[in-house]
């Protein structure tokens, strides 16, 4: 009898398993997984753009920070964007806000994050850092026309 009950709870649970299965694939994405969403731009996420008496002072920086972000690449590729975001806003004459903000996106804007401004956030999640394909550039020189007339690309 006892055997007979557990057999029938590993049945149940392989049952319950595979409705997961589905359910999660089903509601991971459109259904070729690897395509690019277009370009959106939060501005500076959870940050403010600018200060109170300039409240867009930055806020460029963290649009072309976003255009790297949304097609990702490699860790290196991460790096330099981030980079490029201190540099930017330093060069605004905010050098400690660069820092801050240099601080946040390397602690906050991993890959593995589930947020919206994470690495790569124009692909579908999970991904993770690496070079993008050939099919994937296509990509994203197709629909960098849309992002590039949202935003400069030069902070």
């Amino acid at each position: 009898m006892a055997v007979e009950r557990r057999l029938i709870r590993l049945s149940l649970c392989k049952k319950s398993l595979a409705v997961y299965a589905v359910v999660f694939a089903s509601a991971s994405g459109p259904a070729n997984a690897q395509d690019l969403s277009p370009f959106t731009s939060d501005g500076c996420s959870s940050f403010p753009d600018g200060t109170f008496a300039q409240e867009q002072l930055w806020l460029e920086c963290c649009e072309v920070h976003d255009l790297a972000y949304w097609q990702g690449g490699t860790y290196q590729q991460r790096l330099s964007a981030d980079r490029a975001l201190e540099a930017c806003v330093a060069k605004v004459g905010e050098p400690e806000v660069a820092l801050l903000m240099l601080a946040g996106v390397r602690v906050g804007g991993g890959p593995l994050f589930m947020t919206d401004y994470r690495w790569g956030y124009g692909w579908p999640y999970p991904r993770w850092y690496g070079a993008l394909t050939d099919a994937e550039q296509r990509q994203v020189k197709r629909l960098m026309p849309a992002a590039s007339s949202t935003v400069a690309t030069e902070p």
